[in-house]
């Protein structure tokens, strides 16, 4: 890998700041989440949120122990700046260089993702991450799997705090489920409107992290990394993720951290329209990549792509994908939306070898 495959919409993004604007409804959910630790575990966790998001493969995915062929390291899937460095695909990126200095963290910041189109999913998006550890010296732990139930039970117990602190008094669930900087590894799901939906990842710090952090053997800790769009949807009734990034008054005149967490109302979508393109694809082909090439083009003018068919002919398979364009802040013209499908074709064989249907 010797280029860049960040595209210019991914650049502006990086510049945008989202979190800075303190009645944003993202920075409402922060300050809410932060006040609940700091009310509840006072003077234990540091806050910090202005790391800059361009970091090394080495912290992204190394000191992480996220191994060599893991899916998440491809370029379908992650933004490279070269082939040493990245934009962070997650906070915790950050956990070795935090405890190097501190045994208990908070942190939020913007991170990027080459995936889907729909509502629920954008390139950018951004995550609250925790971290806490304690020396076995503190206790009488007489083995490691105490340290590890002490932890357990200090991180469900924070959590699940956390969780009542922003949708109310909820029924939650456990389950675990791997990642590989942690061990075990656990998920939290929460009943939301008669539907089970999992909102966290968290676990106990992999003894192989706290090493790459400078810690010795005689520490043990926990981890979390909370999806604050995610959490931001469900409890201020927001439909759409691209309203996050919206400059669009008639959406961020109804939010102020005075007023805190406020129900999104409704304002009237504009009309919906969809071209489909089908083509061949080539041996080599990742639908991140033309999911990204369909925002290069479209921007946020793209509500969602599905896929609406596929078939194979002899040793060929052919797609049709559906593109769904909607402004959120005006009518489309079918002129418009006409060159941007012309646009879309013309980069899709140009970049992407594909052969039109």
């Amino acid at each position: 890998m010797s280029i860049s495959n960040i595209t210019p919409k991914i650049i502006e993004l990086t510049k945008r700041k989202l979190l800075s604007n303190p009645n944003h409804p993202l920075s409402i959910l922060r300050s809410k989440m932060y006040s609940f630790v700091h009310k509840t575990y006072p003077g234990v966790f540091i806050t910090k949120d202005d790391y800059d998001p361009v970091v090394g493969v080495r912290e992204n995915f190394d000191n992480l122990l996220i191994a060599p062929d893991h899916p998440s390291r491809r370029p379908s899937d992650t933004y490279y700046i070269d082939e040493n460095t990245v934009l962070r695909t997650h906070t915790t990126a950050h956990d070795c260089e935090m405890l190097k200095n501190h045994n208990a963290f908070l942190m939020t910041g913007d991170v990027y993702r080459r995936d889907e189109i729909d509502s629920t999913h954008y390139p950018a998006f951004h995550q609250l991450e925790g971290g806490r550890v304690w020396n076995k010296s503190e206790f009488s732990f007489a083995a490691q799997e105490k340290a590890h139930d002490f932890a357990l039970t200090e991180l469900k117990g924070m959590l699940e705090g956390l969780a009542r602190e922003c949708f109310g008094d909820v029924e939650m669930r456990w389950y675990d489920n791997y990642f590989p900087f942690v061990d075990p590894g656990l998920e939290l799901e929460i009943r939301w409107k008669d539907n089970w939906m999992e909102v966290l990842g968290c676990g106990v710090y992999h003894p192989q992290v706290l090493r790459n952090a400078g810690k010795s053997d005689d520490f043990f800790g926990l981890a979390f990394g909370i999806g604050l769009e995610r959490w931001a949807m469900k409890v201020f009734d927001i439909p759409d993720i691209r309203l996050f990034w919206s400059e669009d008054q008639r959406f961020l005149s109804q939010f102020s951290a005075t007023k805190g967490i406020t129900k999104f109302k409704s304002f009237s979508k504009f009309p919906l329209c969809y071209k489909d393109i089908s083509f061949w694809v080539p041996e080599k082909f990742e639908e991140n990549d033309f999911f990204e090439l369909v925002r290069e083009v479209g921007g946020d003018l793209v509500e969602r792509v599905e896929k609406t068919d596929k078939f194979s002919k002899g040793d060929k398979t052919s797609y049709c994908f559906r593109v769904n364009y909607r402004s959120m802040e005006r009518n489309l013209t079918n002129e418009e939306i006409d060159e941007l499908q012309f646009r879309l074709r013309e980069k899709a064989v140009a970049d992407l070898k594909i052969t039109l249907r």
